[in-house]
């Protein structure tokens, strides 16, 4: 190895910082005017994290020739941080095509939900699967959202609601985290829907008094590595009186609270989440004035999933207001049989279609903020020096393209890169 430098990005006609001065989230104005650098390079070291970031001829003399085991000429081109989905569902079996036939002829997520489909279908073919089926799926899932740029990807259990089906999910997620080169983000979602044959009461009870004291074993014996907890809290699913017990023994086994709230019935989900000290809540659609002024106060971030709202023609979320009172947006695709959708620059087109988000606001949201949402924009989420080296080079004369070309993105993503290597690269 050529010294401690592995990767020069050199002459990039724009580097996209998003943060200089290192936030640990963006809100109001400051989500609005990102930092950006014209005329510039990257220098990533040896364990993967940014060493340098400057004008080009500054970092030229800065470092010699021989330095670099890899460089990349970016002369035309922007680099941007890797993209962070905050939101996904992406280890299950069983498609459910069938069902996106059904809501375009007018069935709700509910009817579909009550009719034995939606959850309850992929948790019965997900049970059945083995554990290399599981995970032989979910690695090609993984490589494309790579392919769409994604560096971090919040990766959600939820489909067994019972605990042998929810662990091999976990084991899934953990040997993902060990061999692939994405950074991935575990959540437990045992609290997905209410089991057949249970009320979310007995179901709560099995969640606190079984699952969270095996998960505890389990990320202390480091078999599995779980960050966050989620719940389903949802007229019909879980109402708020389980989802606080859920999500109170969650955190007092080290979880972050991480949860999905206020879809499709307005539930005080927003209020709870502040109470809570939660670190993020999805979806949204419904919140009240109220938990919105509540998130923002308790900097809990909002995961919004455009997507969803499209896909199920539902009321879009309230982003500008959220926005307007510096709540903490952040961005998800919600991949699941349900949303199928792996790009981040396709989400982030819709949240500014949509839901009437900047274009900078929207890369705020996929990257510095997800970020945050998962507890780990300290690390990941902008181009700062002591930051992962996780990158999307495109092939433009400015960033905004990511988002301009709606389902381009593979046409002008010529390299992703995390922790400084080549993850992707277009041919």
């Amino acid at each position: 190895m050529a010294g401690d430098h592995c990767l020069l990005l050199e002459n990039a006609r724009q580097v996209v910082l998003v943060c200089a001065r290192g936030e640990r989230f963006l809100t109001r104005a400051a989500a609005r005017s990102l930092a950006v650098l014209e005329g510039a390079s990257l220098v990533v070291g040896a364990d993967g994290l940014i060493k340098a970031i400057g004008p080009a001829d500054v970092i030229q003399r800065q470092f010699s020739e021989d330095t670099f085991e890899e460089r990349i000429d970016c002369s035309g081109k922007c680099i941007l941080p890797g993209l962070v989905d905050a939101h996904t569902h992406p280890v299950w079996a069983g498609e459910r095509v069938h069902e996106f036939a059904m809501k375009l002829a007018g069935a709700s997520y509910m009817d579909i939900h009550q009719a034995g489909g939606g959850i309850n279908f992929t948790v019965e073919c997900t049970r059945r699967a083995s554990e290399e089926e599981l995970f032989d799926s979910f690695q090609q899932r993984l490589l494309c959202m790579m392919r769409a740029g994604t560096t971090l990807v919040e990766c959600k259990s939820g489909y067994g609601l019972e605990l042998q089906t929810e662990l091999k999910m976990l084991r899934v997620i953990a040997r993902a985290q060990r061999e692939l080169d994405v950074g991935i983000s575990a959540t437990y979602c045992g609290a997905h829907s209410v089991p057949k044959g249970k009320t979310a009461t007995e179901a709560a009870d099995d969640i606190v008094n079984v699952h969270l004291p095996k998960l505890k074993a389990l990320n202390r014996s480091s078999e599995i590595h779980v960050d966050n907890i989620d719940v389903f809290c949802e007229k019909g699913v879980f109402d708020l009186d389980s989802t606080r017990r859920i999500l109170q023994g969650g955190k007092d086994i080290g979880l972050q609270i991480n949860f999905h709230g206020d879809e499709l019935h307005p539930m005080k989900a927003a209020e709870l989440g502040a109470e809570l000290g939660a670190k993020a809540i999805s979806h949204l659609e419904e919140v009240s004035d109220e938990g919105i002024a509540a998130m923002a106060t308790a900097r809990c971030a909002a995961v919004l999933l455009p997507t969803t709202a499209y896909m199920l023609r539902l009321s879009q979320p309230r982003a500008r207001k959220m926005l307007d009172e510096g709540v903490i947006v952040a961005l998800g695709s919600d991949f699941n049989p349900n949303a199928y959708c792996f790009s981040m620059p396709m989400v982030m087109h819709l949240a500014c279609v949509n839901m009437k988000m900047s274009m900078p606001e929207a890369l705020a949201a996929a990257t510095i903020n997800a970020a945050y949402a998962l507890g780990k924009s300290d690390t990941h989420g902008s181009l700062e020096v002591g930051k992962q080296g996780d990158f999307v080079i495109i092939n433009s004369s400015r960033w905004e393209h990511l988002i301009y070309q709606f389902g381009g993105h593979h046409e002008i993503i010529d390299y992703v890169i995390a922790k400084g290597k080549i993850i992707y690269k277009k041919l």
